[in-house]
């Protein structure tokens, strides 16, 4: 499933909690995609504590809690880490990260826990939300298979790579606009892992990240970007990205386009998406200044300029996604929807 979608699915599961209607939710994925951070806003959109317990860390002693007399009986100190609704608050997320490398004695441990939502005398507060992720066996991290008892304990989702959900969340999270437009370029590199190789770097949402901060920091060193950008995202991507990026400085004049001059667009492939990128960009920061309309509309129109029409098509669409539906309020979005109308309707 997409990951725009899963986040929708973990919203929902989150806010049943409260409500009894909560299945614990499992995430499969290969390394990088996403799936902790996706999880992680879910928490932070709704303003709620996440606590993060690594299974793959721990004994099972580490979660039934160490057992101490008390008269004639035995009792089990639960462990601080569960959630509490005094200390962590009625409503909250347990991520149960990286499950699938916790060794069988410890997943079994972890069965009451997900099913019945208690250990012993402890119980999880009703408004909590239990979320898992792990890797795929033929991923190459260490994992185990998992035991039918506990994988029948779950809800379970496949996180997809998708190109327009990850641009939309780099938009979101200020990731350097060159990377999104070859990314754009390149979609095919956003993840591409081979676990018969086992590489050491390679492309995926997160390196991806990692790329961005590599030209904050090396940007200025042009001996330093390429082996730094190899080092994140793996050799022939990093050189690939290193050689789109040094191509930029053929790119047509943005401020032009903005001031609403005949600006033409460039004929090579690579410049066209890093262009169409680049304007994405100066759009959202204009987003709240005196002239955001003006600024938007001179986007709108170089979009119909294009010789690729479907050029324009994906940059009004990471618009509409950055931007949000007052985009559609402009007289320009109008002209350019009724250029591509056959184009949208028909291919």
């Amino acid at each position: 499933m997409r990951p725009a979608h899963l986040m929708q699915v973990l919203e929902r599961e989150f806010a049943s909690a409260s409500r009894g209607h909560h299945t614990p939710v499992m995430l499969w994925g290969p390394p990088g995609v996403g799936k902790s951070q996706m999880i992680a806003q879910v928490a932070e959109m709704h303003g709620v504590p996440l606590v993060d317990i690594r299974l793959s860390q721990m004994e099972p002693s580490d979660l039934r809690g160490i057992p101490f007399r008390e008269g004639p009986l035995v009792e089990w100190a639960v462990p601080a880490m569960l959630p509490d609704a005094e200390r962590h608050g009625p409503a909250g997320i347990l991520f149960l990260d990286e499950i699938t490398s916790a060794p069988p004695s410890v997943s079994a441990a972890a069965y009451q826990l997900i099913l019945d939502r208690r250990l012993g005398d402890y119980f999880i507060p009703p408004g909590w939300a239990i979320f898992a992720a792990g890797n795929r066996q033929g991923d190459r991290g260490v994992t185990y298979a998992m035991p039918a008892p506990l994988a029948n304990r779950f809800s379970h989702f496949e996180v997809d790579i998708n190109t327009d959900d990850w641009v939309a969340w780099a938009w979101a999270n200020d990731i350097d606009e060159r990377v999104i437009a070859f990314i754009r370029f390149r979609p095919d590199l956003l993840f591409d892992f081979d676990p018969a190789h086992n590489p050491m770097a390679f492309p995926s949402p997160r390196s991806w990240e990692f790329a961005h901060r590599a030209l904050q920091k090396f940007g200025d060193h042009p001996e330093l970007l390429s082996g730094a950008l190899q080092a994140c995202i793996g050799k022939a991507p990093g050189i690939e990205l290193a050689a789109f990026i040094a191509h930029l400085d053929q790119m047509p004049d943005l401020d032009a386009i903005l001031r609403g001059e005949p600006v033409p667009p460039p004929r090579d492939i690579d410049l066209q998406y890093a262009v169409a990128a680049a304007l994405v960009g100066r759009a959202i920061r204009a987003r709240g200044t005196p002239d955001a309309e003006t600024v938007h509309g001179h986007i709108l129109d170089y979009a119909g300029r294009f010789h690729a029409r479907e050029m324009g098509v994906m940059m009004v669409s990471d618009l509409h996604r950055a931007l949000g539906d007052a985009l559609f309020g402009l007289p320009q979005f109008a002209r350019w929807s009724e250029d591509v109308a056959e184009l949208m309707l028909y291919e």
